[in-house]
């Protein structure tokens, strides 16, 4: 079975809804039920395909064939968007591309499974309340305090950059990410990603008397997040059609909030063996 890797990175806020409210926030994004990492199910991103597709001009046969309908699951399939590298603010830098041992693995186990070489980044040094990057000895992620680990993982650094920027579709985007790039212990990352997003309030106001009618909070996920996914085909030229979709325009609107410039990614597919 043919299969690919598309990278995901996200141009601007992301809302992929929940569905339920948790808390004191009304629209949560949806998150893995083990580990609370973010997380856009593949049924609303092969919805959101689909969509392109229609933009694009398919016809109904030919989107039945790749996306299929009630009685046909069609030839495409599409896992779910895993996340890979989040964006985290720092007060003592530019922001930081946060990632870890966990969510490296799993990407190094999906290549592997997309015919790709998924060779293991060294995660030494990446010990609790430590981190493994360039900067300065002390590094603020949010309210956080982390010492650059003197454990070693400079090689890490540059697998893991290896590793990534293929999936990341600008060039001058790529060459920032071995300055920006963090790895953190799963314990530490895992708090980032349950905490560190933003929560937006957002009002429905009475057109005469401009005074709040509705105020809910909700949750995004920061642009620069980077996603990726696993597309495989039944059918063989259903990833060349798919494929045709971005070829012009390499971007993805996926979830909710479009009328407000939300849910843009720009779309890349990963090539050749990662090193």
């Amino acid at each position: 079975m043919n299969s690919t890797i598309l990278g995901l990175l996200a141009e601007t806020s992301i809302h992929p809804g929940a569905g339920q409210d948790t808390g004191f926030v009304d629209l949560p994004v949806a998150r893995e039920a083990a580990t609370d990492y973010p997380v856009i199910v593949g049924s609303s991103l092969k919805g959101a395909i689909l969509s392109r597709a229609r933009d694009g001009g398919w016809d109904e046969k030919r989107r039945s064939d790749v996306f299929g309908k009630q009685e046909n699951a069609g030839n495409l399939l599409v896992s779910d968007a895993r996340l890979v590298l989040l964006p985290v603010r720092s007060l003592t830098s530019h922001y930081k591309w946060v990632t870890c041992p966990h969510l490296l693995e799993r990407l190094q186990r999906d290549l592997k499974r997309a015919g790709s070489n998924g060779q293991a980044v060294d995660t030494t040094g990446t010990e609790r309340g430590h981190y493994v990057g360039t900067g300065r000895n002390a590094l603020y992620l949010e309210e956080r305090e982390f010492t650059r680990s003197n454990n070693g993982g400079e090689d890490g650094i540059e697998r893991a950059v290896s590793l990534l920027s293929s999936l990341i579709a600008h060039q001058e985007t790529r060459n920032r990410l071995k300055e920006q790039l963090v790895l953190l212990h799963n314990d530490d990352f895992a708090w980032f990603a349950r905490y560190g997003l933003a929560i937006n309030a957002r009002n429905t106001l009475d057109e005469v008397k401009k005074t709040s009618r509705n105020l809910w909070y909700e949750e995004t996920i920061p642009p620069d997040t980077l996603f990726y996914c696993l597309l495989a085909e039944r059918g063989e030229g259903t990833l060349h059609s798919v494929r045709s979709l971005f070829e012009d325009r390499p971007f993805l609107q996926v979830g909710g909030n479009e009328t407000v410039g939300q849910g843009w990614f720009a779309v890349t597919e990963q090539t050749g063996n990662a090193k």
